[in-house]
């Protein structure tokens, strides 16, 4: 059975196929189906954004199709940048330029308190649809550190640990991330599914 990630962020692509890898399933890309496709995401929750993803992908290609939102979530910004986390600051921005803005923001804030939200939706050519849900608590850093992962990772910290996303390998990355958890709680249900 063949499912389509409905992504084209690498960082995305890369944890979601370690996780879901011992799924008996092929998982490709849009492009691997000659499909290019932006899908606008117009939802007001991490919820909507992930359905509407994997439905156009599935109308798009037939085929099963995987979509995921998650975001940063920052509690003394009131929960922004929340769905607009990839957008936030604008589209001109990359990576490193949302979250200095997002450090930015935060100065002088004595709450540092954060959660990543993951939510996985996947839409069959039969209208069936899973979904799953994936949270990780952390807080913000004063300061970007570590080299690895992507977004906001080099300013996303676990405070048991000491370390942002960005010090940590992506193995303990995805046991503790919100797309990690969202991940397995989904391989669960698409193996119950299929079964």
């Amino acid at each position: 059975m063949k499912f389509v990630l409905a992504t084209k962020n690498q960082g995305k692509v890369k944890e979601m196929l370690a996780l879901l890898g011992d799924l008996d399933i092929e998982m490709v890309l849009p492009s691997d189906v000659g499909v290019d496709l932006d899908v606008e995401e117009t939802g007001e929750t991490f919820a909507e954004n992930a359905l509407l993803k994997a439905k156009a992908l599935c109308e798009a290609t037939g085929l099963t199709s995987i979509g995921d939102d998650s975001g940063l979530c920052v509690d003394a910004l009131n929960g922004a940048p929340g769905v607009y986390s990839a957008r936030y600051g604008g589209e001109e921005l990359d990576d490193a330029g949302r979250y200095r803005l997002l450090l930015s923001s935060m100065r002088g804030q004595t709450t540092r308190q954060a959660h990543f939200q993951c939510q996985i939706a996947c839409a069959f050519p039969n209208g069936d649809v899973l979904t799953a849900e994936g949270r990780c608590e952390g807080a913000i850093a004063f300061a970007p550190m570590g080299t690895d992962g992507f977004g906001y990772d080099p300013v996303f910290l676990i405070p048991e640990l000491g370390k942002t996303f960005a010090q940590i390998s992506s193995e303990e990355k995805n046991k503790r991330s919100h797309r990690g958890k969202a991940l397995v709680t989904f391989a669960q249900k698409v193996k119950a599914y299929l079964g």
